[in-house]
């Protein structure tokens, strides 16, 4: 599975972010905007779509299947590695048997076993254990490939997209389901550089947008450490004014619910 943040607005709108973002200086309110960090959710083999168990929309909780690929090759290959492990067990138990047995008559100094014979029923022995745990790594290895025609989701999230549909080929490594995680919600906007002495991470700030009469807090965990926007000219008093610096902060996966990416919001930095 993949993680990747994906630009939800256009050159136009987020340059209208950081004019907006300049103007609320004075009151110590900032324009920004919602973003989501989206998870891609693939198989590492190849294989058709048979069973796509969610919809885009549906709220998924972790561990809950997403989607099956055809498996029919993989299923009998596992079972011909439980086999030949299960004939690799059955052989060195019969030369462990065998070694036993002849290590005591050896050892009983009858002389019906030599020293050479010991020594090949030994060696068969050892070989036969080597063999049982080389059968042991070829089923792990087709239980694992078996197991990755199913993919599950690696935490509670929103469905936010489904990129095949059932029956078609996917090929491996693409992503066939794209969750957001409440938690992979957070706001970014962006400050003048006169207002970075006020903000630091891991402290709060307020989260308002059209419609809600709620106050969301979300915590700072990202402030750049370059300028969003550098005049072509000297760093004199005036110009420093228009460097922008974009900051980022998270929400709780409670409140995180109630937003959406690309979402326009309002940020007041606490005094």
């Amino acid at each position: 599975m993949k993680l990747c943040s994906i630009p939800v607005l256009s050159a136009c709108a987020l340059a209208a972010v950081l004019l907006a973002g300049c103007s609320g200086g004075s009151s110590g309110a900032f324009q920004g905007y919602i973003e989501g960090e989206y998870v891609y959710v693939a198989a590492p083999l190849g294989g058709a779509l048979t069973n796509l168990a969610v919809s885009r929309g549906d709220s998924v909780t972790n561990g809950q299947l997403l989607f099956e690929l055809e498996r029919g090759s993989e299923a009998a290959a596992l079972d011909v590695a439980k086999k030949n492990l299960t004939q690799a067990k059955a052989g060195l138990e019969l030369s462990e048997s065998t070694y036993v047995r002849q290590k005591q008559l050896r050892d009983g100094g009858a002389g019906v076993i030599s020293a050479e014979e010991l020594d090949q029923a030994r060696a068969k022995r050892d070989t036969d254990a080597a063999m049982v745990e080389s059968q042991r790594g070829a089923l792990d290895k087709a239980q694992w490939s078996c197991d990755q025609k199913q993919q599950f989701a690696p935490a509670d999230a929103q469905v936010h997209d489904t990129l095949y549909r059932q029956g078609e080929w996917v090929a491996a490594g693409n992503p066939v389901v794209v969750l957001l995680p409440p938690a992979n919600l957070k706001v970014r906007f962006f400050t003048p550089q006169e207002m970075l002495p006020r903000i630091k991470t891991g402290e709060n700030v307020s989260v308002t947008f059209d419609g809600s009469a709620k106050t969301y807090s979300a915590t700072v965990n990202y402030i750049s450490t370059q300028a969003e926007f550098t005049p072509p000219v000297l760093y004199n008093r005036e110009n420093r004014a228009k460097l922008i610096f974009m900051i980022e902060a998270k929400f709780s996966p409670v409140d995180a619910s109630d937003l959406r990416p690309g979402q326009p919001v309002d940020v007041k930095i606490s005094p």
